[in-house]
C-alpha cells in the first residue's frame, strides 16, 4: 500500500497530519502555514483522496502504511477518522513515533455496551445512506453539522465548504471509511499505547462527544488533554492560534 505525503516547511522536527472522513489533507490549510514555520510538515493524504490512488485496504493495513510512510521519530497528528488512524499506527509500530496528537478522536465512534460517549447507530446508518445516495449534499450538510456549537462556526464552515468543490473522493473510499467509523473499536488497544499524547478536543464537539477524549486521556498511559472552550469538531480551525501554540508547547517539552 502506497500513502501518499506531502512535505513542507522547515527542516525542524517532522510533524505528520493526517485529515479526517471526507476531507483531504486541505483541511489543515488553515495551520499549515504556521506550522511550517517551525515543523517539516508532512500532510497524509489517506487512499483515493486528493486524487491518491485506492488499493481498497482497510483499517489496519492503512494505519500500518501510515506509520511505514513517515519517518522515526514524527509527531503523529490526526483529526477525527485521522486520529483513529494514528492510534492504530502508534499500536503498531510502538516507538516509531516520538508523540501522539489526537484532534477531535475518539477510540469508537458509535455506541455500544458501555460506551456511550458516541454516536447512536442509526444515525451512522442513516448517514451512510444519505452518502449513497447524494454525496456532495451529504457532504456540505455534514461540515455544517459537526460545527453546530461552535463559537467560529461560520467561519470553519467558509474555509472547508471550498474543499468539497475540488473534488470528493470515489464512492467506495467514502463507504469503506463509513464502514471505519461504523466497525473500529480500538478501546483495548488504547492502554498499551506509550506514546506521548495530547488529546485536542472541542468542548462543543456534537459528533466525537467531548467525553470520548476524556477516556482517552484517562485511559492512554501518558496523555493529557486540551479542552478547547466553545469550540465543536475542527478546534484547530476555529482557534488556530491556540492550537499551533499548544502543539508546539506539546512537542518542545522534554520528554
Amino acid at each position: 500500500m502506497t500513502i501518499s505525503v506531502a512535505t513542507t516547511g522547515t527542516a525542524g522536527p517532522d510533524l505528520a497530519l493526517v485529515h479526517g472522513w471526507g476531507l483531504g489533507a486541505g483541511a489543515w490549510n488553515g495551520v499549515a502555514d504556521a506550522l511550517g514555520e517551525r515543523f517539516r510538515v508532512h500532510r497524509v493524504s489517506l487512499p483515493g483522496y486528493d486524487g491518491s490512488a485506492d488499493d481498497g485496504g482497510d483499517f489496519a493495513p492503512t494505519a500500518v502504511a501510515i506509520a511505514d510512510a513517515l519517518p522515526a521519530g514524527t509527531t503523529l497528528c490526526g483529526w477525527s477518522l485521522g486520529g483513529m488512524l494514528a492510534l492504530a499506527a502508534a499500536a503498531a509500530r510502538p516507538g516509531h513515533f516520538s508523540r501522539l496528537v489526537l484532534v477531535g478522536t475518539t477510540p469508537k465512534f458509535v455506541q455500544a455496551d458501555g460506551w456511550p460517549c458516541a454516536q447512536v447507530p442509526e444515525n451512522h446508518a442513516t448517514f451512510t445512506r444519505a452518502v449513497a445516495k447524494a454525496a456532495a449534499a451529504t457532504l456540505t450538510r455534514f461540515v455544517m453539522l459537526f460545527n453546530q456549537g461552535d463559537d467560529k462556526a461560520r467561519a470553519v464552515v467558509r474555509a472547508l465548504t471550498p474543499l468539497l468543490a475540488t473534488g470528493l473522493p470515489p464512492a467506495p473510499v467514502l463507504a469503506r471509511g463509513l464502514d471505519w467509523l461504523r466497525n473500529v473499536d480500538l478501546r483495548a488497544a488504547v492502554p498499551g499505547i506509550a506514546t506521548p499524547t495530547l488529546v485536542v478536543h472541542g468542548d462543543c464537539d456534537p459528533l466525537m462527544p467531548f467525553a470520548a477524549g476524556e477516556w482517552l486521556a484517562t485511559n492512554l498511559p501518558h496523555a493529557r488533554l486540551e479542552r478547547f472552550a466553545g469550540s465543536a469538531h475542527a478546534p484547530f480551525l476555529a482557534d488556530p492560534e491556540h492550537f499551533v501554540r499548544t502543539l508546539a508547547g506539546f512537542c518542545e517539552a522534554p520528554r
